[in-house]
């Protein structure tokens, strides 16, 4: 399905695809076992220049559109949903620099992050407010030229490693969102071990306990934290999790077509039992639409057309929900094989689920996608 990405597009698909073969793919259920992501590959990711792909070549990134960012994104989600994880909120952070930010954070973050130096993390979530980003509770509040940070960020993905935090919080005036340094006394991470997917993605809390941070760190004026920052950063990570989750697809019909052909029940390879078929064919489906829905939702980013953002939205629900139904039968089509650590299936389940949740839940897609349904679709006369 490459025949409508250009050239260089297409060239450059090959080259994330090599990668991930060989420097991910052979070692992700190790390091999911071990819940961590060895610092030397995130080293070379930053050296390939891929994490810093999108950002701005004059702050030394690649300045890539927005689908050769997801073809990224994608490559990455069919080898190891963790490291895809690390591809999401270090440009999360990024793009909200280069979009909100001041000219010197701008001059002192983006070239740090387009080059790998300096990983960033996205800290909006606490322990009673996930995708209602306003629900926050995070206190900032005045302190002469400076800001004063109090709260408890929970699901902070590479919050162990990161080195920079966007931190969302409530100041009188309204919400607003601070950029972090690791080592602001008062900061600290503890580690979430055990998660259900994405286990090696070095998931933290992160405890800000009257952290004191520069009036200069200020990324927007209070009262647009969660409309333009969280917003805006939220629809690319939602661009770049769907992404992800068609490479997990991918993934997905890739092992149940190898397995399949090789298993042997009853007397015949069970790739020759229509069930079986069935469940691959719908793998089969489901990743080529996956595919065209992200592709749609890239192409109308980079021509910045307003529908944009419902078609980031529907390419995220529909390749998440998609991945946990190819997960879940191709799992199946291994059988009790697939439940155990011998075959990556059991990531992919994992990963799949986690999937649905973060970056806008399948139920909070399915009630905005209604709202442009109905915007859409509303006879002449209501309009």
């Amino acid at each position: 399905m490459t025949g409508a990405l250009t050239a260089e597009q297409t060239q450059a698909q090959k080259e994330f695809r090599a990668f991930a073969d060989h420097h991910i793919a052979p070692h992700a259920d190790t390091w999911h076992r071990e819940q961590r992501t060895p610092p030397e590959i995130v080293r070379l990711l930053a050296d390939e220049g891929l994490l810093g792909l999108p950002i701005a070549r004059q702050y030394g990134g690649g300045g890539c559109d927005a689908v050769t960012l997801g073809l990224l994104a994608g490559e990455l989600g069919r080898a190891c949903s963790s490291v895809r994880s690390l591809l999401t909120v270090h440009t999360m952070v990024a793009h909200a620099i280069e979009r909100w930010g001041s000219r010197a954070q701008k001059e002192t973050w983006l070239p740090r992050l387009a080059r790998g130096e300096t990983i960033a993390a996205f800290a909006v979530s606490e322990p009673d407010a996930g995708s209602d980003a306003s629900g926050v509770t995070t206190r900032i509040t005045r302190d002469g030229d400076d800001w004063r940070i109090d709260g408890h960020k929970r699901w902070t993905t590479y919050g162990r490693t990161a080195g920079l935090f966007l931190v969302l919080g409530r100041t009188a005036q309204g919400p607003t969102a601070l950029l972090v340094e690791r080592d602001t006394p008062g900061l600290r991470t503890e580690p979430i071990d055990d998660l259900i997917g994405i286990r090696a993605s070095m998931t933290a809390d992160v405890h800000l306990e009257d952290c004191r941070v520069p009036g200069g760190n200020l990324l927007a004026r209070p009262g647009l934290g969660v409309s333009h920052v969280v917003g805006a950063a939220l629809d690319l990570g939602r661009y770049t999790v769907g992404w992800g989750c068609v490479g997990i697809l991918d993934a997905c019909l890739e092992a149940a077509v190898d397995y399949a052909g090789r298993r042997r029940q009853f007397g015949s390879l069970i790739k020759e039992h229509q069930l079986v078929r069935r469940m691959i064919s719908d793998m089969y489906t489901d990743a080529r639409a996956a595919r065209l829905l992200c592709l749609e939702a890239g192409r109308l980013r980079d021509a910045r057309d307003p529908g944009a953002l419902a078609a980031t939205s529907t390419a995220k629900y529909f390749a998440a929900t998609a991945a946990g139904r190819a997960a879940a039968n191709a799992v199946q089509i291994h059988g009790a094989n697939g439940c155990g650590p011998d075959y990556p299936v059991q990531r992919y389940l994992g990963d799949s689920r986690v999937m649905e949740i973060i970056e806008g839940s399948a139920q909070l897609h399915q009630v905005g996608l209604a709202e442009y349904a109905f915007q859409d679709h509303a006879p002449r006369s209501h309009r």
